[in-house]
């Protein structure tokens, strides 16, 4: 074997050796802070290890205590032990066999800042205290509000995202999203962030109209225990899609008025002149077949009327000649001196 390789086999070996070592001690694993939220709930997560072979629950006891004694005991298995102020209030929600120790404190006081230490014992063979690894609670009075992710204008007819986030220190009793829009779909989701922190998110979708301009979308958060609830508004514009329908649809209604208009004239002038006859052909000495006659009589003696005249001068006792189809003679008149008269005897004068 060449030197390289033993080095390689040397140096693997070395890593075996110190991580069986390693592991094979008495150590856990807790957030130095935690923040929670006060009439709620906060769970402090916490992971252990131990020397020696794997043991099942019943073969360990977890305890919870504060930092400066053992006997003030926010937790244990036998609720005789726990201090009045955390009966009820505290319980554990990782199993011991999985080597999780995480601890839930329920209806969170104003006082539980600790620092608080978890104790494990394993009868028969050891007990042990992190007093190394212990965790400060950061009080928080009022909920935060929640984030809302959006966008305020939109074209009609296009999609609308809406993302609402909150976080929180709780995962036994995450808070609940709500959205101001009953009528449409939304995505719920959980996500570990990390260091006991976690982050519920809402998805709203939906297609903006007409009908959602200048609109209100409203996101309100809900936390467990006695909390007041959060919430933010935003508020959209939606504008119209592009087109001609505002154009098209005035000018189609008005062509379609004229032409129903045009027809419904069309049919009574018809019906009214269908009367007209009936009447006529019924009574012919009726009004209105007089009123017919008259009208046919005024329409042919305006279509006879006569074009202006030309007259030309002629000499005397000549027929005078008038433009038109036809000519006519002025009528003649005896002379006086053409007449005879008769002689009166008696009065000495003539008689005609």
């Amino acid at each position: 074997m060449d030197p390289h390789s033993k080095t390689l086999l040397c140096w693997f070996c070395l890593q075996v050796i110190f991580a069986s070592v390693l592991s094979d001690v008495w150590k856990a694993e807790i957030e130095p802070q935690m923040t929670a939220l006060v009439s709620s709930c906060v769970v402090l997560p916490c992971k252990f290890n131990y020397p020696g072979m794997k043991l099942p629950d019943s073969r360990m006891k977890g305890i919870w205590h504060e930092k400066t004694g053992r006997d003030r005991r926010i937790y244990d298995e036998d609720s005789t032990n726990i201090a009045d102020s955390f009966k009820d209030r505290t319980r554990l929600i990782g199993r011991l066999s999985e080597k999780n120790c995480s601890l839930e404190i329920d209806d969170v006081k104003d006082h539980d800042n600790g620092p608080f230490c978890f104790r494990i014992e394993i009868p028969d063979k050891d007990k042990f205290s992190f007093v190394e690894q212990c965790v400060n609670i950061i009080m928080k009075p009022e909920p935060e509000k929640p984030h809302l992710d959006k966008e305020e204008s939109f074209v009609e007819g296009t999609a609308a995202i809406f993302k609402c986030s909150v976080k929180h220190t709780c995962p036994t009793h995450h808070p609940t999203i709500e959205w101001s829009r009953k009528d449409v779909k939304t995505h719920l989701s959980y996500k570990d962030q990390g260091h006991g922190v976690w982050e519920v998110e809402s998805l709203l979708t939906f297609t903006t109209t007409e009908k959602d301009d200048h609109t209100n979308i409203t996101c309100t958060v809900t936390y467990y225990g006695d909390v007041k609830k959060t919430a933010v508004t935003s508020k959209i514009y939606v504008k119209r899609k592009e087109n001609f329908l505002h154009i098209i649809v005035p000018v189609t209604a008005v062509f379609g008025t004229v032409i129903l208009f045009g027809t419904a004239c069309f049919f009574v002038t018809k019906k009214y002149k269908q009367q007209i006859q009936d009447l006529q052909s019924r009574n012919p000495n009726g009004v209105w077949s007089r009123l017919s006659r008259m009208s046919h009589r005024v329409r042919g003696y305006g279509r006879r009327q006569e074009p202006q005249r030309n007259v030309v001068a002629k000499p005397n006792n000549s027929v005078s000649t008038v433009s038109g189809t036809a000519g006519f003679s002025k009528a003649r008149f005896p002379s006086p001196k053409s007449e005879k008269k008769a002689y009166n005897p008696h009065g000495g004068g003539c008689l005609d």
